[in-house]
């Protein structure tokens, strides 16, 4: 008989860790270092990066402000979810912070110590939508609007982990992956009942996570699996139903996270574990972009605005520093 698998081992103590959530959070997640294992690297070319990387603002790990998730407004500042804080903030180009809202704190999500807020979409009216997931009622989809309370417009399964998310403007529809139950949902946009859109193997949880980033890019719903370190890409048929999964992208071990499309098909990824964001094209191995070296701590999320990225960590694997990261991208 064998012994849990190398990631079997990991995951178990990232869950330990995190339900060790003891005198202070920062305790807490600098014991998930311990967690990680030697991972498989992504064997690539450094990418070349235009200007120079900065960090536009710091957060305190201490008080739960772990980024998960970022939309990028007009002016170039960004809205950002802090998932162990369970709020929404809003971070300007000049990096002063400010809480616009906070989600319940009841339950308890996955891995996580407690309740945590995940997934973020922004309509063109500016109205935000985030993922929440606590185990409980609580879990599913909330609007955000200037000067209101946040309102629950769905609930999802409390057994499920809401995830990664985004919107489809034009049919006015949410989609959201969920990393425990391998479901993509599509929830109206005005509030309703969600509908299982997609599953299947390609968004199966294996050992830790699976259907995790979520992007609505060219007609079709494109989506990634940490756990199998896999993009695919659903298209949206003209009846609003799911298409089959196409596979994008493959071998993007380490963590993947979210991700967005630039163009026709080139990916650009964080991989949490080994402190990357990666540019992938169709028939290219990946290219490494950045790096530790330039800021990143447990990177969760890319985001593209013309040639500017906004990459938010999280500091769960590193325990330090989780922050907003801005630079530039060469197309």
């Amino acid at each position: 008989m064998t012994g849990p698998s190398p990631m079997a081992r990991r995951v178990t103590g990232m869950r330990a860790a995190m339900a060790a959530r003891g005198p202070s959070l920062r305790t807490a997640l600098a014991a998930l270092v311990s967690a990680v294992a030697v991972l498989v690297s992504v064997s690539a070319a450094t990418a070349s990066v235009p200007a120079s990387p900065r960090i536009v603002a710091h957060f305190d790990l201490a008080a739960g402000q772990t980024p998960e998730n970022a939309v990028v407004l007009p002016d170039g500042s960004t809205d950002v979810t802090f998932a162990m804080a369970n709020q929404v903030a809003h971070v300007t180009q000049g990096g002063k912070v400010t809480i616009l809202a906070r989600l319940p704190s009841n339950g308890k999500c996955g891995i996580f110590p407690g309740p945590a807020t995940l997934g973020m979409a922004r309509a063109h009216d500016g109205t935000l939508y985030v993922a929440e997931c606590s185990g409980t009622s609580t879990t599913g989809i909330w609007r955000l609007r200037p000067g209101a309370a946040p309102v629950q417009i769905a609930g999802l399964p409390p057994g499920g982990f809401p995830n990664g998310m985004a919107i489809d403007d034009r049919a006015g529809d949410l989609y959201v992956a969920d990393s425990a139950l391998g479901t993509v949902w599509k929830v109206p946009a005005q509030g309703g009942a969600p509908a299982a859109w997609a599953t299947g193997p390609s968004l199966d949880e294996v050992s830790f996570a699976g259907a995790n980033g979520l992007v609505v890019h060219g007609s079709a719903v494109w989506v990634g699996n940490l756990d199998k370190g896999v993009i695919v890409r659903i298209p949206i048929r003209g009846d609003g139903s799911a298409g089959p999964a196409e596979p994008v992208a493959s071998g993007l071990n380490g963590g993947l996270d979210d991700f967005s499309v630039i163009g026709r098909d080139t990916i650009v990824a964080t991989l949490n574990m080994l402190n990357e964001v990666v540019q992938v094209q169709p028939g290219h191995r990946p290219r490494v972009l950045l790096t530790a070296a330039d800021g990143l701590s447990t990177p969760t999320s890319v985001k593209l605005r013309n040639d500017t990225m906004y990459i938010t960590s999280a500091a769960y694997f590193t325990g330090t520093d989780p922050n907003l990261l801005v630079t530039h991208l060469r197309r």
